[in-house]
């Protein structure tokens, strides 16, 4: 039952500190006229998005892209700087200037997002499933905070660089209501009758406030927004991603979330994240059908040849912009200088173009594909371009 006032937890001494104990969700909700405008807002873009992604030529193709581009984007607003084109570039086997750390933790991203869409098949959203999202994310890190897969034992605390607990700026619940306030939590995912847009919304800030793990909680709570539009239906593929929007405003977003645990204020967290959904449902709309007509337009420039391997490269293209010669040989089953004269082709069309001068092992890039994959997200309505 929602609460009779609006409390959103209570304080809970621990000696020398106090932590936060969230309430069990939800509260009780103010429809305003402005925050039922925000949900229809919402809910007519990602409609429009489900039903006109699902009929782009090739929606799963762009699926990878789509999830790499959230990995890179959820990983950056903890502070992991690799980029869009580092991770793609090394996925297609280029060497890139990066740590290999960093690479490694935006790579388990994509691994645990892959991860948690093949597991709804069989597990609905879930205490369980958190935990294995968490150990696809931090296997390999380093650092004695990853613990794959367990939540903490220890009291943890959010604050600037270098903070002390007496310092933190939020400190969330004891070890030992961890796991009480995640069974709560999905009690509420799996009975609520809210509308499923709000529910997500109220379940990521609960999820944040618990903070069950030593690290990586940002990145699963995040994880746990696609994977739940996904289980609900709300959206065929995974097409839309917040991550853009919260790190495009990253100090709304963890303003929003810390303003409710202070204050209560659930209709301004709700208003904001049902605007990241508007804006990001656009976003993907107007980014995936410029890669479909992108790609049609190269599918023609190659078309009508002697040979169809242009055609079968412009395919992996789809897949991942930067391509080499070994990696278009090994995945169309072709010999390398088939390969070769294939990728050549497309060079001299304009599709891709060369990067660096490298005389062996050479890379290749559709920069046009990439340039709309890395554009920054739009935070205001299509109307207002």
């Amino acid at each position: 039952m929602p609460h009779s006032i609006n409390i959103p937890g209570q304080k809970v001494s621990q000696g020398s500190y106090s932590a936060f104990l969230p309430a069990a969700l939800p509260p009780k909700l103010n429809w305003t006229p402005r925050l039922i405008g925000a949900l229809s807002d919402a809910d007519r873009l990602i409609g429009r998005l489900a039903g006109e992604g699902s009929r782009l030529p090739n929606p799963h193709t762009l699926i990878r892209p789509f999830v790499q581009r959230e990995a890179v984007l959820s990983s950056k607003i903890e502070g992991i700087q690799a980029t869009l084109g580092e991770l793609l570039a090394a996925e297609a086997g280029a060497i890139v200037d990066r740590s290999p750390e960093d690479l490694r933790e935006v790579g388990n991203y994509v691994v645990a997002l892959e991860h948690g869409i093949s597991r709804l098949k069989k597990l609905p959203l879930c205490v369980r499933l958190t935990r294995e999202l968490h150990e696809k994310l931090m296997m390999g890190v380093q650092g004695h905070q990853a613990a794959p897969g367990r939540f903490r034992k220890i009291q943890n605390w959010i604050g600037k660089p270098g903070s002390t607990i007496a310092t933190a700026s939020y400190i969330p619940p004891p070890p030992g209501e961890v796991e009480p306030c995640l069974a709560a939590w999905e009690k509420f995912v799996h009975e609520s009758t809210l509308p499923p847009l709000v529910t997500i919304a109220l379940a990521h800030y609960q999820f944040e406030a618990i903070h069950p793990f030593l690290d990586g909680n940002g990145r699963v709570g995040r994880l746990l927004i696609t994977l739940f539009l996904i289980e609900r239906q709300i959206l065929p593929t995974p097409l839309l991603y917040l991550s853009a929007f919260f790190e495009a405003s990253r100090r709304d977003y963890y303003d929003g979330l810390r303003a409710i645990s202070e204050r209560g204020a659930w209709s301004d967290w709700l208003e904001y994240f049902l605007q990241g959904v508007a804006r990001m449902s656009e976003d993907a709309l107007s980014r995936a059908t410029r890669i479909n007509g992108l790609l049609a337009e190269w599918q023609r420039k190659v078309s009508g040849e002697s040979s169809n391997n242009p055609l079968r490269v412009v395919e992996l293209l789809g897949v991942n912009p930067f391509i080499t010669v070994n990696g278009a040989a090994d995945k169309l089953a072709i010999a390398f200088t088939t390969a070769q004269r294939a990728i050549e082709r497309l060079e001299r069309t304009g599709i891709v173009r060369r990067m660096g001068d490298a005389k062996r092992d050479r890379v290749y890039c559709a920069n046009a594909f990439l340039d709309i994959l890395e554009e920054p997200a739009r935070l205001k309505p299509a109307d207002n371009k």
